[in-house]
């Protein structure tokens, strides 16, 4: 008879069966789906996982609907687990090297403060993006989905340069809410200044973590970077005990889907890829030309600065993701990345086109995932807040209703 043989560790119990009943049975995890270190705090809501960076990041979690995330993080205060991956970036030509990777002036930006990058390819077609955290001496840089840690590798070869994995995990909180949960948790008081795109040291039940004003919600928020020699249940236990009082909700991947989408921020692999350039998709303030030499600039050169990202509406319906844009029986793009606004009552979508603008509230048809006919119209990004007032925390109001876009 076969021997139930039991595994249990911090977060999970795992069984397997000796199928001889007489010889020890190998119990391991596959590489490439590592667990958040904050994982047991999904798992009483039956999560779904998908792979993000080769990390579990939750799809699902039965505690909460898409609509509820979506009020949560606009009216109060979420966590979520995410699947960035931070890779440090240290040694003598640290800065030097990071300057030929990615697109912007890294020399420019200030020790203590975070930046948005995105990597190249020779041919000017994007690899991925993510926040650049930069120390004194070092630089992480937390990747959205993709593999710049082989691309580090591939052009290390002329620099004193060291390519590492921190084992760093990031989770966010976001709301108008957040940052009194954040003064509410951590021992003593927030550092001042702590304004959007700052990161500093902070005490959480006495354990020193790093936290950052960023997140991709376009909310309110800031992001706690989880580090090996942490005690990630003393923390993460605090943080939850203390959310309570702020109605903390726990989310996963739906809670920043029409919301990102609303405020134009563009996921990597599907609104920009290797065959877009940043130019395609609107990022142009992001490419220094001006700087020395780095990785695609000689074709960037050559390429023509055409915004073809845009954002769309869809009255009662959601587009499905790759869906044709007909304009006047013509194809003129595809929609990118597409959900459904609580607050705006319709679905909404950022689309990638063939050509040059078309002129916005331009009536458009796309197709749902039962290939039935919609009704949209080609709006600008962002949405609404065009200052950016909400994620800078000018902007305190929290939406009570519903805001139909179609009335």
């Amino acid at each position: 008879m076969a021997r139930p043989i039991t595994q249990t560790n911090k977060r999970f119990t795992i069984k397997a069966f000796d199928q001889t009943g007489d010889r020890p049975v190998e119990i391991s995890r596959p590489g490439n789906m590592k667990s958040h270190p904050w994982s047991y705090m999904e798992l009483p809501f039956d999560p779904e996982y998908e792979l993000y960076n080769n990390r579990m990041t939750p799809a699902s979690l039965n505690n909460i609907t898409p609509d509820e995330q979506y009020w949560a993080v606009r009216t109060d205060v979420i966590l979520r687990n995410t699947g960035e991956f931070p890779v440090e970036i240290s040694g003598k030509d640290a800065f030097k090297f990071a300057n030929y990777i990615f697109t912007r002036d890294i020399n420019k930006i200030k020790s203590g403060r975070c930046s948005y990058q995105f990597a190249c390819y020779h041919d000017g077609g994007m690899i991925t993006d993510g926040v650049m955290l930069h120390f004194l001496d070092k630089l992480w840089m937390a990747q959205a989905d993709g593999d710049l840690f082989n691309w580090y590798l591939a052009h290390a070869k002329d620099f004193d340069v060291t390519i590492s994995d921190p084992n760093v995990w990031v989770s966010q909180i976001q709301g108008p809410k957040s940052l009194d949960l954040l003064d509410a948790a951590i021992d003593g008081s927030i550092p001042k200044p702590f304004n959007y795109f700052d990161f500093c040291k902070v005490l959480i039940d006495g354990e020193e973590v790093i936290i950052s004003r960023t997140g991709f919600s376009n909310e309110l928020g800031w992001e706690i970077y989880l580090q090996p020699e942490n005690d990630f249940k003393k923390i993460g236990d605090k943080i939850w005990e203390v959310g309570k009082q702020f109605n903390l909700k726990l989310t996963g991947t739906p809670v920043f889907r029409a919301r990102r989408i609303e405020a134009g921020l563009l996921s990597a692999g599907r609104d920009f890829n290797k065959f877009t350039t940043p130019f395609d998709v609107g990022l142009n303030k992001f490419v220094n030309m001006q700087k020395g030499n780095f990785v695609g600039k000689q074709a960037l050169e050559k390429k023509a600065k055409k915004y073809i990202i845009m954002g769309l509406r869809v009255r009662d319906g959601i587009a499905c993701l790759g869906s044709k844009i007909i304009l006047n029986k013509q194809c003129i793009g595809n929609v990118t990345s597409s959900g459904w606004s609580p607050y705006q009552e319709c679905g909404v979508a950022i689309v990638r086109l063939n050509n040059n603008l078309t002129e916005i509230n331009s009536p458009v048809e796309v197709f749902d995932y039962k290939n039935n006919k919609l009704n949209g119209y080609i709006c600008d990004l962002p949405m609404y807040d065009q200052n950016a007032e909400i994620v800078r925390g000018i902007d305190r109001k929290t939406p009570k209703t519903p805001n139909p876009w179609f009335k």
